[in-house]
Protein backbone atom coordinates (compact mmCIF):
# COMPACT_ATOMS: atom_id res chain seq x y z
CA UNK A 1 0.00 0.00 0.00
CA UNK A 2 1.59 3.07 -1.02
CA UNK A 3 2.08 5.81 1.63
CA UNK A 4 0.23 8.76 1.48
CA UNK A 5 -0.13 12.38 3.79
CA UNK A 6 -2.74 10.47 5.74
CA UNK A 7 -0.25 7.91 6.34
CA UNK A 8 3.07 9.81 7.77
CA UNK A 9 4.13 9.96 11.16
CA UNK A 10 4.47 13.73 11.08
CA UNK A 11 1.03 14.03 9.78
CA UNK A 12 -0.03 12.56 12.66
CA UNK A 13 1.46 13.89 15.16
CA UNK A 14 0.54 17.58 13.40
CA UNK A 15 -3.41 16.43 13.97
CA UNK A 16 -2.35 15.39 17.58
CA UNK A 17 -0.89 18.05 18.63
CA UNK A 18 -3.80 20.43 17.06
CA UNK A 19 -6.65 18.51 19.28
CA UNK A 20 -4.52 19.37 22.38
CA UNK A 21 -4.71 23.06 21.58
CA UNK A 22 -8.25 22.65 21.05
CA UNK A 23 -8.55 20.40 24.34
CA UNK A 24 -7.14 22.90 26.17
CA UNK A 25 -9.97 25.72 25.51
CA UNK A 26 -11.73 26.15 28.54
CA UNK A 27 -14.98 26.88 26.97
CA UNK A 28 -14.74 23.84 24.60
CA UNK A 29 -18.44 21.67 24.52
CA UNK A 30 -18.52 18.40 26.09
CA UNK A 31 -19.71 16.98 23.06
CA UNK A 32 -17.02 18.40 20.98
CA UNK A 33 -14.18 17.09 23.92
CA UNK A 34 -14.90 13.73 23.60
CA UNK A 35 -15.21 13.59 19.81
CA UNK A 36 -11.46 15.25 19.80
CA UNK A 37 -10.71 13.08 22.62
CA UNK A 38 -11.47 9.88 20.47
CA UNK A 39 -9.80 11.31 17.22
CA UNK A 40 -6.80 12.33 19.83
CA UNK A 41 -6.48 8.30 20.89
CA UNK A 42 -6.55 7.38 17.25
CA UNK A 43 -4.22 9.60 16.38
CA UNK A 44 -1.65 8.44 19.03
CA UNK A 45 -2.40 4.86 18.77
CA UNK A 46 -1.44 5.32 15.03
CA UNK A 47 1.88 7.27 16.08
CA UNK A 48 2.82 4.58 18.38
CA UNK A 49 2.58 2.03 16.23
CA UNK A 50 4.70 3.80 13.63
CA UNK A 51 7.52 4.24 16.21
CA UNK A 52 7.19 0.48 16.92
CA UNK A 53 7.42 -0.02 13.64
CA UNK A 54 10.46 2.03 13.19
CA UNK A 55 12.20 0.68 16.23
CA UNK A 56 12.06 -2.89 14.39
CA UNK A 57 13.48 -2.02 11.49
CA UNK A 58 16.36 0.08 13.36
CA UNK A 59 16.72 -3.30 15.58
CA UNK A 60 17.04 -5.78 12.58
CA UNK A 61 19.16 -3.69 10.83
CA UNK A 62 21.64 -3.39 13.80
CA UNK A 63 21.35 -7.28 14.57
CA UNK A 64 22.20 -7.64 10.38
CA UNK A 65 25.43 -5.91 10.83
CA UNK A 66 27.75 -8.20 12.43
CA UNK A 67 30.07 -5.36 13.39
CA UNK A 68 27.54 -3.95 15.70
CA UNK A 69 25.47 -5.68 18.63
CA UNK A 70 21.83 -5.57 18.84
CA UNK A 71 20.76 -2.70 21.44
CA UNK A 72 16.97 -1.45 22.08
CA UNK A 73 16.47 1.76 20.63
CA UNK A 74 15.47 4.57 23.30
CA UNK A 75 12.66 7.01 22.26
Amino acid sequence: MPKTEKDSFESSLQKLEEIVEQLEEPDLPLDKSLKLFEEGIKQARFCETRLTEAEGKVEKLIQENEAFKKEPLEL
